[in-house]
């Protein structure tokens, strides 16, 4: 019976040995761990201090480049309409030249053909012979057919074939035979003997 005992003393002895040399190579460890915590709970006050500060400066550097990047959209955006103004500008300018130049051409024009009318030669008066209207009064039904009867011709006259235009020798030679008085016409002649 001394035997389980022994065994039972031997193992208690072997347990307690193995736990002091767990202890023993612990405590090194322990002692880093606690450093360890030392320097992150320095840490943690470190940030805990300059943290905030730090995130309120990014804030505001952020906010300034908000409102710089605004500051510059609304600079583009007057110069793209300082630009369109002067885009404007220029274009009214060069419509303002381009109606100058045509006034002045207009003027120029006017000037020269006035300056043509006053110092060409003037033209001498034409008197024109009026011709005397007679006075008649309308014909009656009788007259006109007297008139239809005297314009038509008769059968017993013959027409003439021979065509002047077609024999130059006696075309040309008429013109020289003839005084170029007009014959009278039978209504020629009608309103001459009223």
């Amino acid at each position: 019976m001394i035997d389980p005992l022994f065994w039972l003393g031997l193992s208690i002895l072997l347990v307690a040995t193995s736990l002091t040399a767990v202890l023993v190579a612990a405590i090194p460890a322990l002692q880093e761990l606690a450093r360890a915590a030392r320097s992150a709970e320095k840490l943690f006050d470190t940030l805990s201090r300059e943290l905030p500060p730090t995130l309120n400066a990014i804030r505001t550097t952020g906010l300034e480049i908000t409102d710089l990047t605004d500051n510059v959209s609304e600079g583009v955006k007057s110069a793209s309409q300082v630009v369109k103004q002067v885009d404007q500008s220029l274009d009214g300018a060069r419509k303002q030249a381009q109606n100058l130049q045509v006034g002045t051409r207009s003027i120029f024009t006017g000037v020269k053909t006035a300056w043509k009318t006053f110092t060409r030669q003037k033209p001498t008066k034409r008197t024109v012979e009026r011709l005397p209207i007679n006075e008649t009064s309308p014909l009656t039904l009788r007259e006109r057919e007297a008139l239809r009867q005297e314009n038509r011709r008769t059968k017993a006259e013959p027409y003439h074939t021979n065509d002047p235009y077609n024999e130059t020798s006696n075309w040309e030679t008429s013109f020289e035979d003839e005084d170029f008085v007009s014959k009278p016409t039978a209504s020629e002649d009608w309103y001459k003997q009223e």
